[in-house]
């Protein structure tokens, strides 16, 4: 080997490890003073609020609403009635936005649907590891005393804040705010009877929510799907980590990947194909990296749009901003040198930490 070409190759080795050692440091735990100012009581109480879902019965009304890019919101209404054992019914309300119907989740689905569902060990673990957690005061909902739990910045500031009820641990309000203090997403009972439906329901009597794929992604998995060209990425920005990866095995198969900071939820499905634009005609339609990108702002922020053979499509709840770092963040065309560089060293530490 030349003089010349063994420089050549230990720049590009140096550069390499440079660009290593600063991804590593980049998205580290860089939230760690926040999980040691948290509250155990305040985590306890977010923990206690998933069992409570689970475990009381219950009937009342939710409004959900969040708002737009352009400042509009887009809110649903929703009859929510739980027996314990059997399940959860919802019936949504039609709005001009949304067509309305009725969903049945059983007990056994193992999933959490968020919002006022509580927290899964996973999730609170996210939620820590962002922000510090701590008690904020009383608050009331539905005339029910609540105590009042903020998911604060390292400013300082709110970024969420959820009410507990005092009476049954359940959560009656959750709002994401951004950092003007602005509710960006709001989830709230109007009306909740802590007491048994009086009509029992069944779930033949209603759609039922899909539990989550079976085919869960581990490690390995998602490293052979990085180095086949899959792209996976195990981090999006503002925290957003990956935590639930899994997989529909059909004749083409659908990557589900699930990101979160413990707030903010923004799933991730790609598939292999081609977008057809007939599909999300009535979408807003802007530009992305070069790339045309179809938004559309419901209760749940979507985009969908199409890159090197592969269809990518986000489901968040999640504030705008931050739908738009995610899909800026995720392929829309060739970025050059550092591009290719960048995703061969993704390629080559996806065993290293696969889930961040």
């Amino acid at each position: 080997m030349s003089h010349r070409t063994s420089h050549n190759a230990w720049l590009a080795g140096g550069i390499a490890t440079a660009l290593l050692l600063m991804w590593f440091v980049t998205t580290g735990d860089t939230a760690s003073g926040a999980r040691l100012r948290s509250d155990p009581e305040a985590l306890r109480l977010l923990r206690g609020a998933e069992g409570a879902a689970r475990d009381t019965s219950y009937e009342g009304v939710q409004y959900i609403t969040s708002w737009s890019r352009s400042g509009m919101s887009t809110t649903s209404l929703v009859n929510v009635a739980h027996l314990p054992g059997q399940g959860t019914r919802m019936r949504v309300q039609s709005t001009t936005a949304e067509q309305g119907g009725q969903m049945f989740e059983a007990d056994d689905s193992q999933q959490s649907r968020g919002g006022l569902t509580g927290y899964t060990p996973r999730m609170l673990d996210l939620l820590a590891r962002n922000y510090a957690v701590v008690r904020a005061g009383d608050g009331q909902v539905c005339g029910r005393p609540t105590t009042v739990i903020e998911a604060r910045r390292t400013d300082g500031t709110a970024a969420g804040r959820f009410h507990i009820d005092r009476a049954t641990g359940l959560m009656l309000r959750r709002e994401l705010l951004d950092q003007q203090g602005r509710e960006v997403n709001l989830t709230f009972f109007t009306e909740i009877r802590p007491s048994a439906p009086k009509t029992m329901f069944l779930q033949a009597s209603t759609q039922t929510i899909e539990a989550p794929w079976t085919h869960e992604l581990a490690g390995a998995d998602l490293g052979a799907l990085r180095y086949r060209g899959w792209p996976v990425q195990s981090a999006l920005p503002g925290n957003l980590s990956l935590y639930d990866a899994r997989q529909l095995d059909s004749r083409a198969p659908v990557v589900h990947l699930s990101y979160s900071d413990g707030l903010s939820v923004v799933s991730v499905f790609v598939q292999r194909g081609m977008l057809d634009p007939s599909s999300v005609g009535h979408w807003h339609r802007t530009t992305r990296g070069g790339r045309t990108v179809y938004l559309r702002d419901t209760v749940q922020q979507r985009a969908v749009w199409a890159s090197h053979g592969y269809v990518y499509t986000i489901v968040a709840d999640a504030p705008p901003p931050v739908v738009d770092r995610a899909v800026a963040a995720l392929p829309h065309g060739d970025t050059g040198f550092w591009g290719r560089l960048g995703r061969g060293l993704d390629r080559l530490t996806s065993w290293a930490n696969p889930f961040d």
